[in-house]
């Protein structure tokens, strides 16, 4: 599209900026609203096809759904003259792709806080029943700022729309494709998550894990290669941050995380001193369950098969009649171990109680749970499951697999899910520690957190630094569980109010002085005629009173009188 070309009479291109296998992005001026845009406009050869045309209005329909700070923001969509288009906010930055390619390795605080931009967006996304689909360096931007915008949701799928789903159809980038998708079994938000443990492996370690010479063989290893280890490649690499990978990188999707808020809160602590001693994690599912190739013959197999046959059955007539002998009495004696193999099978089966209802053996030890069972005819599986459960004492069985009441056959086995307790941890001592560490780490445990002011004196305020914990309750040692709260206890340096009319305080100054004091401020404008608009006349708080947090300042403002009208101008004309 030339430069200067007017798109709906309206968007005006400057320039081409990013050529895609579905479409173009073009840099153009919003000529109605004054600002630069992006406009991301279907190929030529691509507009006369149908499945093409759904698929990139479904990208306007699925980011349209979408407000996050870390998501592009797409303004409008249409079609002109043949050519269907979205317009997308205008982001002057570069792809997170250039960036790897001219540093290599991140440092590891950058790749957590770019990693915590990325799954807080695609939560965003999965929370609209949206995957993405298609998560890779080249979709994602890096502002100056250090912010990061996800973009392209032009292969997204929305998870409530059946229409949409294509599990017979390998979509994405092949380096980033999740196993499920390589073998075209379809995606779930679970398929987004391999996608970002791909992504955060190439920050470590400047390279995709997986390498070929052709997409399929790639795409093999994606399937049945298990991803490098960050740690082996470099050993300044904590655990932590390779077990993040690896769960969420696994090829069995039962062993990924659950959800992105999962592997946000799991990156949240990855860098903390809790972790550093953290061990590599195992799976608790096989990893390879995918469903065996089935490998069909050969049509020229088939025909030497049937070659194979008639010549047999030449040679049958050949035979002597000795041999015709032989066959017969093979035949009977056949016959006779057929029969007696089939009354082995038949007989115990006529005999046996062909059904029994899993009796419920909650709350019972695993020695009686697993002798009820057996008394009932009941095989119990050698591996058991385990869970937090707090109604249920630490040992005993929660539940079983198939669930109590169901009808299952003799001889069924029976999978317990036994209490690990309610899901506790012993306090640490959290004194002198930063408390948005510490509360992000309570909280990935379900403990409800709680912040007090503490009183500190001016004097010695230079003793404590900003959001270091004095106490906490309950102290170190004991043990909490999901759903139980913590107290810690963080400096409130005592801060009287200065005289905002004397001093001629901005209304923005002020404004941020309650904001860091965490004050609601309360604005209020009064006609004058003899101070500046602007000017602060008066405080409800006066010069002096201590600060406290939650509390309520009123502050008038000066607002220039609106001259009156004479009257005669206000009287009708003749």
């Amino acid at each position: 599209m030339n430069k200067g070309y007017m798109l709906n009479d309206r968007y005006q291109i400057i320039r081409l900026i990013g050529e895609g296998g579905m479409a173009n992005v073009y840099l153009a001026h919003d000529t109605i609203l004054d600002r630069d845009v992006a406009v991301k406009i279907l190929r030529g050869d691509l507009a006369d096809d149908e499945k093409f045309v759904r698929r990139f209005q479904r990208e306007a329909i699925a980011a349209s759904s979408l407000n996050h700070p870390n998501i592009v923001e797409m303004y409008d969509v249409g079609e002109d003259d043949g050519k269907y288009f979205i317009v997308m906010e205008y982001i002057e930055g570069r792809t997170l792709k250039s960036l790897i390619k001219k540093r290599g390795m991140l440092t590891l605080p950058e790749i957590v806080d770019i990693m915590l931009q990325l799954t807080s967006g695609i939560a965003c996304a999965h929370d609209s029943y949206i995957i993405h689909r298609d998560i890779k360096p080249q979709n994602v931007l890096i502002l100056d700022d250090g912010r990061v915008k996800i973009t392209d949701f032009g292969i997204a799928m929305a998870l409530n729309n059946n229409e949409l789903t294509q599990t017979n159809s390998v979509m994405g980038s092949v380096h980033y494709l999740p196993p499920e998708q390589a073998s075209g079994s379809g995606s779930t938000i679970k398929s987004d998550i391999y996608s970002l443990g791909i992504l955060m492996y190439e920050l470590i370690t400047g390279k995709v894990p997986f390498k070929g010479d052709n997409a399929v063989e790639i795409a093999i290893k994606q399937m049945k290669d298990p991803i490098p280890s960050v740690c082996a490649q470099n050993p300044e690499i904590p655990q932590s941050i390779e077990n993040i990978i690896l769960r969420a990188c696994a090829k069995n999707p039962k062993n990924r995380y659950e959800n992105v808020t999962e592997m946000y809160n799991d990156l949240k602590t990855a860098l903390s001193d809790e972790r550093k001693d953290e061990l590599r994690i195992t799976y608790k599912y096989p990893e390879h369950e995918l469903e065996e190739t089935k490998v069909m013959p050969n049509l020229k197999d088939i025909d030497k098969m049937s070659d194979s046959f008639v010549e047999k059955k030449k040679e049958k007539k050949k035979l002597s009649k000795l041999n015709i002998a032989i066959i017969i009495i093979s035949s009977v004696l056949a016959i006779l171990v057929a029969g007696i193999s089939i009354w082995a099978i038949v007989y115990p089966k006529m005999t046996e109680k062909k059904e029994i209802t899993v009796p419920d053996v909650s709350n019972y030890s695993v020695v009686d749970a697993e002798k009820l069972l057996k008394e009932q005819g009941l095989n119990v599986a050698t591996d058991l499951e385990e869970k937090n459960d707090g109604t249920i004492e630490e040992g005993n069985v929660i539940s079983t697999k198939p669930q109590s009441g169901r009808s299952v056959k003799v001889g069924t086995e029976i999978t317990l899910v036994v209490s690990l307790g309610a899901n506790g941890i012993n306090l640490d001592n959290y004194v002198g520690k930063n408390y948005y560490e510490i509360k992000g780490i309570l909280e990935a445990k379900g403990i409800y957190v709680l912040v007090e002011k503490k009183e500190v004196s001016e004097k010695d305020k230079d003793k404590y630094k900003e959001n270091i914990i004095l106490e906490q309750k309950p102290e170190s040692g004991t043990k909490v569980v999901e759903g139980d709260t913590v107290t810690l206890y963080i400096p409130d340096i005592i801060t009287e109010y200065p005289d905002f009319v004397a001093e001629n305080w901005p209304l923005s100054d002020i404004q941020t002085f309650c904001d860091e004091y965490n004050i609601k401020l309360v604005t209020e404008y009064k006609e004058s005629t003899t101070q500046k608009e602007g000017t602060i006349i008066s405080q409800s708080r006066a010069k002096g009173t201590k600060v406290m947090g939650n509390t309520t300042l009123k502050i008038v403002v000066a607002k220039e009188k609106q001259a009156e009208e004479p009257i005669e101008d206000l009287l009708p004309s003749e």
